[in-house]
């Protein structure tokens, strides 16, 4: 998938400037130059490359008090409103003064990631060489990738090293990658609900996803056209998603068995008739409006591949340089006990391996009903969380 040059082939940096795509909200983003070329984990490089962001609070003189966020698979960089783009983010709740990250006393910054479709460089980016969407001309990309665009992105804001790096879901896996990685980059760490390698289940789930995708004969092998999207394909996937983020217990006591409202007496015997179907959706319906169906397969793809062992052979030796000899002091990991797409027990690896290297690491399962999704709904347990370690000198 896409085009594999070696190093010593790949051509000179260019000047080059892609179209920037707007956020879910058609908000421009701001963004930053990535190295030029760009080399990637497994091969091949990108030329003018760029990451979109979002940013609150004030870096300090000292540039010292920076926070990169990482996102899960489908957000922007739109975690909280600012003054470019008022609407709610993400992560609303979370992010702003005296709030759990406080905007008084953090810079945040908010990446949105590699091989994405919300202003960073990715599929549905203007390929340099030819002057149309890269599609599947796009080199492939992994999550070392993403981490480490995150990496380069703060230092092209002048930070050389951040006092927190987190995220969420993929955000959790790319916190970790970020401290293999680059030893020296935070100084503390918060993994929220993520994993240092895809689990079978994982896999499974998302190789159903984007065959369900590619099998719509709307995606035309990566060139659909604009106006006309592999929409039943995403919708599938999007569907199949929602199901793994809650827990069923949630689903039980959020839905039970509750007619869809406004059911005709006529309606198609095989159409949705439960009110949780409605829901399902309308949270693919809001998804596709937004997402890049080549961006999706690209990150699916890379989550399968990534294990953090594949540095050194094994979990420890991969953190081992952040640990004892390196610049990362402190962890957070959470997970919730609910959560059946990330198990907790990835979670407690992830936590154990730090402790194993040396890093002051609180690790707290999480009784939330809500699954991998909690950290999105069930806010008072993560704002407790978060806020208690954040605000530790």
């Amino acid at each position: 998938m896409g085009r594999i040059l070696k190093p010593e082939t790949r051509p000179p940096a260019t000047r080059y400037r892609p179209q920037i795509a707007p956020t879910e909200t058609g908000v421009i983003p701001e963004t930053v130059p990535l190295p030029d070329p760009f080399p990637l984990y497994r091969g091949g490089w990108l030329g003018a490359a760029r990451i979109a962001y979002e940013s609150w609070g004030r870096l300090n003189a000292a540039r010292d008090n920076a926070i990169l966020l990482f996102t899960g698979l489908s957000p922007s960089a739109h975690a909280a409103a600012t003054a470019a783009d008022p609407t709610p983010g993400w992560w609303q709740p979370m992010i702003g003064p005296a709030l759990a990250i406080d905007t008084n006393r953090y810079f945040v910054v908010c990446v949105n990631s590699l091989g994405s479709c919300f202003g960073s460089t990715g599929p549905a980016s203007i390929d340099p060489a030819t002057g149309e969407r890269y599609r599947l001309d796009f080199p492939e990309i992994a999550v070392e990738d993403i981490a480490s665009a995150g990496f380069e992105a703060v230092r092209a804001l002048g930070i050389e090293r951040l006092a927190v790096v987190m995220g969420s879901s993929l955000g959790g896996s790319l916190a970790v990658a970020f401290a293999a990685l680059h030893p020296q980059g935070a100084r503390r760490l918060v993994s929220i609900s993520g994993s240092a390698a895809a689990s079978p289940f994982a896999i499974a789930l998302r190789s159903v996803q984007r065959e369900a995708v590619m099998r719509d004969p709307d995606w035309q092998g990566g060139h659909y056209a604009d106006d006309k999207p592999p929409r039943n394909g995403m919708t599938v996937a999007r569907k199949l998603g929602t199901i793994t983020y809650r827990s069923a217990t949630e689903w039980r006591q959020r839905f039970g068995r509750a007619p869809l409202a406004g059911l005709a007496l006529d309606s198609d015997p095989f159409g949705p008739r439960f009110a949780v179907e409605g829901y399902l959706e309308a949270q693919a319906e809001r998804f596709i409006r937004v997402y890049d169906p080549n961006c999706y397969l690209y990150l699916s793809r890379a989550m399968d591949r990534f294990d953090l062992a594949e540095h050194g052979g094994s979990y420890q030796a991969a953190l081992a340089a952040s640990g004892r000899d390196g610049g990362l002091e402190q962890a957070l990991v959470l997970g919730v006990e609910s959560d059946f797409l990330y198990p907790i027990h990835e979670q407690a690896a992830i936590a154990e391996t730090l402790q194993q290297v040396g890093v002051r690491t609180r690790f707290r399962r999480l009784p939330s009903i809500q699954g991998h999704d909690a950290f999105l709904v069930d806010i008072p347990r993560f704002d407790a969380e978060i806020r208690a370690f954040l605000a530790q000198p």
